[in-house]
């Protein structure tokens, strides 16, 4: 069965819902080579994950620089040919209290900043847009819980690119099917494994969860409006022999253009007629 979708799968990008959007949208979160930085923040949660990153970096920096100059006045100050005569103190209280507690003030500022990041990524709100999202030996399921349909999502090849409408240098990011989503409203992931561990994240959205078998995870995040595109991850957990293949594809959209998009989904995968609405799940 899974061959048999796998070899349907052109003929559906050219025809379906999946490639609808696939031309018309920028890649904005792929990572660059040689690329030293963050993706584009995408969300409000990756705004917040990577100014804390910024933060601890200023902190870390800051207190590197401190002992390196203190070790270099040590070098210098305290050497033989300049200290021919060493003290033979055995403390200093002032100096002990002074790096004991200066750096539990620091951890403190640093726990402070990090809570509420911490908070805002595990709290999971009720999501306006519910997908479960499985991972195979080597490739992704999806089911919009919602709704009455689901999809599979395998890599690419190289000589498959082009059809699809994605530039050579996606190979190995780009997938037949992708995740579509709509941009200002809170999406949530349910995550869960088939057969081994995997990791489902996308690095623009400041997200990553464990696909553990037997057990299902959460993550959320609200794509912000005006970032409309087309975002990459890969599975981030050794998973066996092809787990450099089995990538991740998410299209974030405008509200209008996701309700287009769900109404030919419903149709494409479900048979569900375009003219005939599917009420939520209670």
């Amino acid at each position: 069965m899974k061959k048999t979708l796998r070899l349907l799968a052109p003929l559906a990008a050219t025809f379906g819902a999946s490639a609808a959007l696939a031309q018309d949208l920028e890649v904005k979160g792929a990572p660059v080579p040689g690329g030293t930085g963050f993706q584009l923040a995408a969300t409000d949660i990756a705004q917040a994950t990577f100014a804390l990153d910024d933060l601890l970096l200023y902190i870390i920096a800051a207190i590197s620089i401190f002992v390196a100059a203190l070790i270099v006045w040590v070098i210098i100050r305290y050497n033989r040919r300049a200290n021919p005569n060493p003290s033979s103190f055995t403390h200093n209280t002032t100096v002990e209290i002074a790096w004991t507690f200066i750096p539990i003030l620091i951890l403190i500022f640093i726990g402070a900043q990090s809570l509420p990041v911490l908070f805002k990524q595990q709290e999971i709100p009720e999501g306006d847009v519910v997908i479960k999202v499985t991972g195979y030996q080597w490739f992704w399921g999806y089911e919009y819980v919602d709704e009455e349909f689901g999809f599979e999502s395998f890599m690419l090849a190289e000589d498959e690119l082009e059809e699809y409408g994605y530039d050579k240098s996606l190979w190995k990011l780009a997938t037949d099917t992708a995740v579509v989503v709509p941009t200002g409203q809170k999406i949530v992931m349910q995550v869960t494994g088939a057969d081994v561990i995997h990791s489902w994240t996308i690095p623009a959205f400041g997200v990553k969860q464990d696909a553990v078998p037997g057990r299902l995870a959460e993550l959320w995040f609200t794509v912000e409006e005006g970032n409309e595109g087309i975002y990459f991850g890969q599975c981030s957990e050794l998973c066996g022999k092809d787990h450099a293949y089995m990538p991740i594809t998410v299209k974030a959209v405008t509200p209008a253009e996701y309700e287009a998009w769900l109404g030919e989904a419903r149709e494409e995968y479900a048979g569900i007629p375009n003219t005939v609405k599917v009420a939520a799940a209670e």
